[in-house]
């Protein structure tokens, strides 16, 4: 059930990641359009801590057992973190991050697809 839910991330990192080359603009308009609203932010949060749990819970059971427990421990960092900085903090780094993405996006978007990918690979 774990690696399922482990998978299903993956899959929504690997799809967000080829929608993020195909047409930035609908993720990175999305993005844009809520991030003076708090859900993106307890998204953020609650997401990078829940797979951080997962991985590092699950990695004895993955391909790269000690790959994956650092991902997962990165996770909960950076969940920290986004917490520590709070609302205002996490929308300039929202608004920084969307000001580089006409750049750097589609590379962006290739990283999380090999993530996504990555991630995957590392469960079935």
């Amino acid at each position: 059930m774990m690696i399922s839910v482990i998978i299903l991330f993956g899959i929504l990192i690997l799809v967000a990641g080829l929608i993020i080359q195909i047409s930035p603009e609908l993720i990175l308009g999305y993005l844009s359009d809520k991030l003076e609203k708090p859900g993106i932010h307890i998204l953020a949060v609650v997401a990078r801590l829940i797979l951080g749990i997962l991985l590092i819970s699950q990695a004895s059971l993955s391909r790269f057992p000690l790959i994956i427990e650092i991902v997962g421990w990165l996770s909960i960092i950076a969940a920290v973190v986004l917490t520590v900085i709070g609302r205002e903090g996490f929308r300039r780094l929202m608004s920084w991050a969307l000001s580089i993405a006409k750049t750097y996006g589609r590379a962006g978007g290739a990283l999380a697809t090999a993530f996504g990918a990555f991630l995957i690979y590392a469960f079935i």
